[in-house]
């Protein structure tokens, strides 16, 4: 049995229920469930095969799954935000020069995992089913926190030593940003600068 946290439900457009959508934070690992009714009191869904469960009692199927045993983390490229993703999903970028560790309250961290994995890769996940960047990051950033707190850190100090870096990041210049980079989060923000950037970096 496979245990995930509900991250979001709506009424399915064919009337049929509700589509679920949920995320097992410490893979990461994503699903959407088809479901004959609607969580309410329940923040947890629990999956057995393609069978989905509230407690012990069957409630839908399994409707899409993805995880992050196909996807590569690429340190080759400079990325203007730290991290990103290509437009297929299957490589998740982090700058180059980002601390592959960052050492926080005596415990190292790795951010290929934490921001790679368990940010990025959600986030392009979310982004892909047609969640507006905001709301995607929003999510992704609750994940990224709750893989940070189960390595023993809290999570204002890892945003302390990643912010440190993340600055220093944003004002270097680009010289090798990925061909295939996703540019949607900087085409929310309307980061002209970061933009024209990136493309004269390609």
């Amino acid at each position: 049995m496979e245990y995930f946290e509900i991250v979001e439900h709506v009424p399915d457009k064919s009337g049929k229920g509700f589509l679920i959508a949920a995320i097992d934070f410490k893979d990461p690992k994503f699903i959407r469930v088809l479901a004959s009714e609607e969580p309410k009191a329940y923040t947890n869904i629990a999956v057995n095969g393609n069978r989905a469960y509230f407690g012990e009692k069957e409630i839908g199927t399994v409707v899409d799954r993805k995880d992050s045993s196909q996807v590569k983390v690429s340190t080759d490229y400079d990325i203007k935000y730290t991290g990103g993703y290509s437009l297929d999903g299957k490589t998740v970028y982090l700058d180059e020069h980002f601390p592959k560790i960052l050492r926080v309250e005596g415990k190292e961290i790795s951010t290929e995992e934490s921001i790679g994995l368990h940010h990025e890769l959600p986030e392009k996940w979310l982004s892909d089913l047609g969640y507006e960047y905001p709301h995607a990051h929003e999510i992704a950033t609750g994940i990224e926190k709750k893989y940070v707190e189960s390595k023993g850190v809290t999570w204002k100090g890892y945003c302390t030593e990643v912010d440190k870096n993340l600055r220093l990041v944003y004002r270097n210049t680009l010289e090798k940003s990925p061909p295939s980079l996703d540019l949607a989060p900087y085409l929310y923000c309307r980061d002209r600068e970061a933009l024209k950037e990136i493309r004269e970096s390609k």
